[in-house]
């Protein structure tokens, strides 16, 4: 039936209910066309440097800046090693020097090191030290100089902290154009699926991507004056939290205006109490993920710092575009949204029957054995847990496919000490340089060590020249014996720094290796702050929203078992599927983070139209009737963010694959376990003190003394279970 205006002598009403959506529709799409070319730009503005991303205080940060006053610059080695079939010879070492100065040619190299033979007599190392500052991106320079290193008769690779860096950013490459357009495809068929509509999907996902553009302008600008740290993996999150999320909001809003338009004539009627109903289960669900991110500004990691306000400014604009833009696109297609299945006038509510209704069914009749056997299961994962190796991964572990860095360091590795190229660098004053120079020789792990003199370079001391002083100190440039990205490399680190303050607490150890141990360590003590405050943050924002204590409680008891238990399976999946060694300390903190924040948003969805519900039918009836109309449209919503998430696996690094597994199979499990059994089993076992210490007021009818009393179908509908057209519980 087609619409028409509740009042036809209010024609100046009814053209400003079409000009209001039709000029926020405009207002979006032309700050679209401003903002979306900075989606792509993103990559411009990205670090993925692990010295970028230490504390300022950490050892390793202090050493680096320490070495800025011996090299006037911060210079990161790559280094180039020559592999041969046989011994090689004067003219290969000749070859390869040639090859070194022609490398002084490409804007960003300085002067490389002199070539260096390997004791087996078949390879040749040669450190090529690449300067950040020349303004040139380190993957561009690195780049150039692959392209350059070509000699005879050998296979010619370059590794090293600038070779890792450069694959890194190789990597995260995937992410501009393939991550976003395996997503929106993966989007567009869930929808197509759900909706049955060509029409519906292209709104929706339209939203989506013009709140991405909003969010990618600002923290364009953000990272380009240097207000965050932007990197390859936080751009990735970016571009799924954005997407996930608003379409999840679009589904929530989508679903009750469909309802609404069985229940009013008039599109923008329906529209108005859709949004009514919708909006506050959406901005509660919208802060809640953004506090929730937020509490990443805790972190002493600038990596993890920066992704707070990355990914609150994601969640923010997703939800202003689906509470803008999406409520005025809809209000004006009306029902042709729907086409070719429209909700029509007076029609019945097919969602409050069905599959969920059975479910609802279940849990009217056996709710304690519901959400204890389901509790029982989701422990008896989370036992797996404590399995979970959670110390960090070398750098070649990182990569999911050949990578030119990871193949050059096991050439290194073979012909060289495993750690040249990437010396442990000791900061000492000069008047103990020798007791300091003694005690990292002798220790364990050490192929060997040398002060830097003025002359030589790092890497390559020479003897006979004086040593470098700067303010009083001097380097001690020490070979690792194993692969400075290995665990046990990083052991040495430890035990050296130790062992140094024997000669003094001034004696400061640094270096990639360093590096990487402290980014461990703080990574590690992130975890231990930022979950703990995530809890508490979301628990406030739950009390404010249910204003009780009971309700926020049960939602996140067991959103934590859920991520408990889908952590236990992970590293089932991890250790036998994949084969990982071990996962990075922020796997379990991004997991933690991201599950909660966003499962709990299933459950405010589910609440908080328990709520309304409960407020006329009583709390018993309401959890029932709130289960039996949210479970397509959260359904929907779990499958929805679970396949944005798993389009993070295109990227080929083990830290994404891994949070897409986590994400995904967590969003899965909280959406058809957490969210269906035990969350409404537990709250209808509690019954009417879920809301405690708060009264659902007068208007409480269901629950009298204790009793559990069945839910009245519509008159006008039997199969129903609504109140009727024209309603409105909002």
């Amino acid at each position: 039936m087609p619409d028409r205006p509740e009042n036809a002598s209010g024609s100046r009403r009814n053209r400003i209910r079409w000009l209001l959506p039709l000029a926020v529709i405009l207002v979006w799409l032309a700050a679209g066309g401003v903002t979306g070319p900075y989606a792509g730009k993103l990559s411009d503005v990205q670090t993925n440097e692990g010295t970028a991303f230490l504390p300022d205080d950490s050892e390793a940060t202090r050493v680096l800046e320490i070495q800025r006053g011996f090299s006037r610059s911060s210079l990161l080695p790559a280094v180039a090693v020559f592999e041969y079939d046989r011994e090689v010879d004067e003219s290969d070492l000749a070859a390869v020097e040639r090859t070194g100065a022609e490398l002084t040619e490409i804007d960003g190299v300085a002067e490389p090191t002199p070539p260096v033979e390997s004791p087996d007599g078949r390879a040749i190392q040669l450190v090529v030290q690449i300067d950040p500052s020349a303004g040139r991106d380190v993957s561009e320079v690195v780049a150039d100089v692959r392209e350059t290193l070509q000699v005879p008769d050998a296979a010619g690779y370059v590794t090293g902290p600038a070779g890792f860096a450069a694959d890194l950013t190789e990597a995260f490459g995937e992410i501009d154009g393939l991550l976003l357009q395996v997503a929106l495809t993966a989007v567009l068929i869930i929808l197509l699926v759900v909706y049955r509509s060509p029409l519906l999907p292209v709104v929706v996902l339209t939203s989506a991507v013009l709140g991405l553009a909003g969010a990618a302008a600002v923290i364009y600008v953000l990272a380009d004056d240097g207000t965050i740290t932007l990197n390859g993996q936080s751009q990735g999150i970016l571009f799924i939290l954005v997407v996930g999320a608003a379409t999840d909001y679009a589904l929530l809003l989508v679903s009750r205006f469909r309802e609404e338009l069985r229940d009013h004539e008039s599109r923008f009627a329906a529209m108005r109490e859709a949004i009514r109903g919708a909006w506050s289960a959406i901005v509660a669900s919208g802060l809640t993920v953004i506090l929730g991110v937020l509490c990443f500004l805790a972190s002493t990691l600038n990596s993890n710092r920066s992704l707070g306000p990355v990914a609150a400014i994601g969640i923010a604009f997703a939800m202003i575009a689906a509470l803008t833009f999406l409520p005025a696109a809809l209000a004006l297609l009306g029902r042709a949204a729907f086409w070719p299945f429209r909700p029509h006038y007076g029609s019945a509510h097919p969602e409050r029957s069905g599959l969920w209704r059975r479910v609802g069914g279940l849990i009217e009749r056996r709710p304690r054995r519901v959400w204890i056997g389901t509790a029982l299961v989701l422990a008896a994962f989370a036992a797996f847990l404590p399995r979970l190796d959670a110390s960090g991964v070398a750098q070649r572990d990182l990569f999911m496919t050949e990578v030119e860095a990871v193949t050059g360091q096991d050439v290194l590795a073979e012909h060289f000490p495993a750690g040249s190229g990437s010396p442990v660098v000791v900061v000492a004053p000069a008047d103990r340089a020798e007791p300091a120079q003694a005690v990292v020789a002798e220790a364990e792990g050490i192929a060997g060590a040398a002060v830097q003199t003025r002359s030589g370079a790092r890497g390559s001391p020479e003897p006979d020249a004086p040593p470098a002083v700067v303010d009083g100190r001097v380097l001690i440039n020490a070979i690792l014996s194993d692969a400075p990205d290995s665990a046990a490399a990083r052991n040495t680190v430890a035990q050296l720094r130790s062992d140094l303050d024997t000669v003094g607490q001034d004696v400061l150890v640094g270096g990639d290796t360093a590096v990487q141990l402290d980014t461990n360590e703080a990574s590690t003590r992130d975890r231990n702050v930022i979950i703990p405050l995530v809890l508490v943050v979301i628990f406030i924002v739950l009390m404010f929203l249910l204003r009780a204590v009971v309700a926020p409680a049960i939602l996140l008891f067991a959103n934590v078992l859920s991520f408990a238990a889908t952590m236990g399976i992970a590293t089932l999946v991890f250790e036998f599927g994949f084969g990982f060694p071990a996962v990075d300390p922020a796997v379990p903190l991004y997991g933690f983070v991201f599950l909660v924040a966003l499962g709990i948003d299933y459950s405010i969805f589910l609440i908080t139209r328990v709520r309304e519900e409960s407020l006329v039918h009583g709390t018993r009836p309401g959890i029932i009737r709130g289960l039996s109309v949210t479970g397509g449209v959260i359904t929907s919503a779990g499958i929805v963010l679970a396949a944005t998430f798993s389009a993070l696996s295109v990227v080929p690094l083990a830290f994404l694959i891994q949070i897409a597994f986590i994400v995904a199979f967590g969003v899965l499990l909280d959406t058809f376990v957490v969210r269906s059994l035990l969350v409404p089993a537990l709250a209808y076992d509690i019954g009417e003190r879920t809301w405690w210490p708060s009264r659902l007021g007068s208007r409480r009818t269901a629950e009298v003394s204790g009793e559990r009393q069945p839910v009245t179908a519509n008159p006008h509908n039997p199969a129903d279970g609504s109140p009727g057209q024209g309603r409105n519980t909002s």
